[in-house]
């Protein structure tokens, strides 16, 4: 399970440190890919083939199904972490999340979401109520 914040920096040639605590649990390799809201998402080999199980069983027949298996298995990547905790964040996705420099990794239980600084705290800062989003998710049997 992956939890917690870390702030830190990627350096020029896109190379970011996975946070110590986030590397036992990931292995030498994981699969980044693109996120939802903007931002990056990490997932064990494991957690990605269950994840790739569930894909698989989207109807064909769906042009939403189709459209969301396409972004998100067209921007997957294996990675390997080198032997100084780093792994190398592809241009294109650097792109899609808007990242620069500074950078936040978050664990959301079974993956981790990376995000440009910036955006998450925007994200952090919006006019969201998470008093009415807890209310919801009763509706969601949470």
């Amino acid at each position: 399970m992956f939890i917690g914040e870390y702030q830190h920096a990627i350096d020029s040639k896109n190379r970011m440190i996975i946070p110590t605590k986030f590397r036992d649990s990931l292995g030498s390799e994981f699969i980044l890919t693109k996120g939802l809201d903007g931002c990056l998402y990490i997932y064990t080999i494991g957690e990605w083939t269950v994840m790739e199980e569930k894909l698989k069983k989207l109807p064909l027949t769906s042009k939403d199904a189709r459209a969301f298996v396409r972004f998100f298995f067209s921007g997957a990547n294996e990675i390997t972490i080198d032997k100084q905790g780093r792994a190398l964040i592809p241009q294109n996705l650097c792109e899609y999340a808007s990242i620069q420099k500074e950078i936040v990794s978050i664990g959301v239980s079974t993956r981790i979401e990376i995000w440009a600084k910036d955006k998450w705290d925007e994200y952090n800062d919006s006019d969201m109520n998470f008093d009415e989003i807890a209310e919801k998710m009763i509706e969601l049997g949470i």
